[in-house]
């Protein structure tokens, strides 16, 4: 579970299933191709399930599996410490470290 978007996706998710639009508003910053291609992985790996509707207009709704409650779960304390410490993280001088 790597880059810097799928933990944002995870904890979007966390409260029940969105769709492709509420989740790109909730991940700030993702483009629409880098939020598929996550998405994409994240339903291989087994962290989200995908709910076609088969409807018009189309409606696609992601939500999260156990797999994906778990790790939320055990990235839960990782989330409040980085809470905690937004002040001194955000005071880091990123730009200087190599």
């Amino acid at each position: 579970m790597g880059g810097k978007w799928k933990g944002l996706i995870l904890f979007a998710l966390q409260d029940g299933p969105l769709r492709f639009g509420e989740l790109r508003r909730a991940v700030a910053g993702i483009s629409e191709r880098v939020l598929i291609m996550q998405l994409r992985e994240m339903e291989t790996t087994g962290l989200l399930h995908r709910e076609v509707y088969h409807q018009v207009p189309p409606k696609v709704e992601y939500s999260l599996t156990e797999f994906g409650h778990a790790l939320n779960d055990a990235m839960a304390p990782l989330g409040q410490w980085g809470e905690d410490n937004i002040e001194r993280i955000e005071s880091i001088p990123w730009d200087r470290i190599r």
